[in-house]
């Protein structure tokens, strides 16, 4: 693949990243301060969509942007107090989160694609986002790693949602273009 082509498609992610985050959030009271937003389905995508290395690299841009201050967190939030509140660890976790998906896809390979797209969004996209999240959560609130878990339980029934509608969309893409999965 030309790197030009690279290029475009890390930046595409990175801007559909920033586009779910127009999407209200929803300010959950139990979550210790995580909202619940469509970003994590942009990360889920990515990895899909551009394998481990591509979606890594589109998540790490979007972060970066917010970083410098752009207003691309669900919500309107950028900048590098992003980085000192409860979502920390969600948010250090989304580029981590992408690069596992996009493994995933990779070893399930041989199943069919909504199936592996479905089990690599809930193993990259959830699991390993929940592993970075939790311990953010318990470094910048007074929860507990046992009541940020539990915590974050409110959020599984949305994020499997999501991994729903990721294996959705990549199957349609699939269809319509062959080949565009670097896994298949």
């Amino acid at each position: 693949m030309n790197k030009d082509k690279t290029l475009v498609q890390i930046a595409l992610y990175a801007a559909l990243i920033a586009a779910l985050g127009l999407l209200p959030k929803f300010n959950i009271p139990v979550a210790g301060g995580v909202p619940l937003t469509a970003q994590t389905l942009g990360l889920m995508l990515a990895g899909v969509m551009l394998g481990p290395v591509r979606g890594f690299l589109a998540v790490a841009l979007f972060i970066l942007v917010v970083a410098l201050g752009a207003p691309l967190l669900a919500g309107g939030r950028g900048g590098l107090g992003v980085f000192a509140g409860p979502t920390v660890g969600f948010i250090i976790g989304f580029p981590f989160a992408a690069l596992v998906t996009g493994l995933m896809m990779q070893l399930l390979k041989k199943t069919s694609l909504f199936v592996g797209v479905f089990i690599a969004s809930v193993v990259g996209g959830i699991l390993v986002l929940y592993a970075f999240g939790i311990p953010g959560m318990v470094a910048m609130t007074s929860l507990t790693f046992a009541g940020a878990t539990k915590a974050i339980l409110v959020f599984i029934p949305g994020d499997l949602i999501k991994a729903l509608i990721a294996a959705l969309i990549a199957q349609s893409v699939a269809r319509a273009m062959p080949g565009i999965i670097p896994s298949r």
